[in-house]
């Protein structure tokens, strides 16, 4: 489906983007792994080599745009095309119990917006937005040299579209802890990118669309499964691996006639 393609996934060895990594790879594109982390981006890029798919590692950091650039332009020496970038890049203050460990361990603030630090702030708006502002800069350069064709992915959020319920968070007993501010505001951001570059590409067969993935099990606690369960018309939250249908659409002809549009796989969280 995708044989001969070449596709860019930032955020690479996250949750998601391991997932999205290997469909794509599956399909027959070569896959470029893109993170911050750069061990991260080798153990996944060996995981993929060693069985069987064509895989680069480029350690990213896509808040500057040097090391942007330097990812495309390394994309384009080994593979010589970009066809598919898939934006999956973000700061995402998660509530299973590893990321609940590692915040209480740093003492990391509950969310509470009333007195959120601005530096917190400024760092999820550099990598959240522009992060995929820069990246889908440098990304276009070769798609519209290619002959105006590509296609790009961002990863939104229902928290984009709808406030987060709050009340799913919350611990009887414990100190309250919250969805912080920047990650609604980043994510329907993302979701204004999407329509902006969309329409300034009109007329050519370069595609920009959101995917919006709902919440994604991850070894959470019972209290919050139920609670978040408790919120979706399919009554349960998705599995890690029940994006990649929505995604591989995105990427592949099988979208051909779509742009500036949201995919929406939350269970029907939105719906209500």
């Amino acid at each position: 489906m995708l044989h001969g393609r070449v596709a860019v996934v930032t955020g690479g060895p996250g949750l998601l983007g391991r997932e999205f990594c290997r469909t794509l790879a599956t399909a027959g594109a070569d896959v470029v792994v893109a993170d911050i982390n750069a061990s991260a981006v080798n153990t996944l890029t060996t995981t993929l080599i060693k069985d069987g798919y064509h895989a680069l590692g480029v350690a990213t950091d896509v808040t500057q745009p040097e090391s942007v650039h330097a990812m495309v332009e390394e994309t384009l020496n080994v593979f010589g095309r970009l066809d598919i970038l898939v934006n999956s890049a973000a700061l995402d203050p998660k509530f299973d119990p590893e990321a609940l460990a590692g915040m209480e361990k740093l003492g990391v603030v509950s969310g509470a917006f009333e007195d959120y630090p601005l530096e917190s702030w400024q760092a999820a708006l550099d990598v959240n937005l522009t992060g995929m502002f820069l990246c889908c800069q440098a990304a276009v350069k070769p798609m519209l040299a290619q002959g105006k064709k590509g296609s790009i992915i961002n990863i939104c959020s229902t928290y984009g579209l709808v406030a987060p319920d709050q009340r799913i968070y919350q611990r009887n007993g414990q100190q309250k802890s919250y969805k912080p501010v920047y990650y609604s505001v980043t994510k329907a951001g993302v979701l204004g990118l999407t329509r902006y570059l969309a329409a300034y590409y009109a007329g050519t067969e370069l595609r920009v669309n959101c995917l919006t993935p709902g919440g994604i099990f991850n070894n959470h606690d019972e209290a919050f499964l139920k609670a978040y369960s408790a919120r979706t018309v399919m009554g349960r939250m998705a599995d890690k691996d029940e994006m990649n249908g929505a995604l591989l659409f995105l990427a592949s002809d099988a979208s051909s006639y779509m742009t500036g549009s949201n995919l929406i796989v939350d269970g029907g969280w939105t719906t209500w």
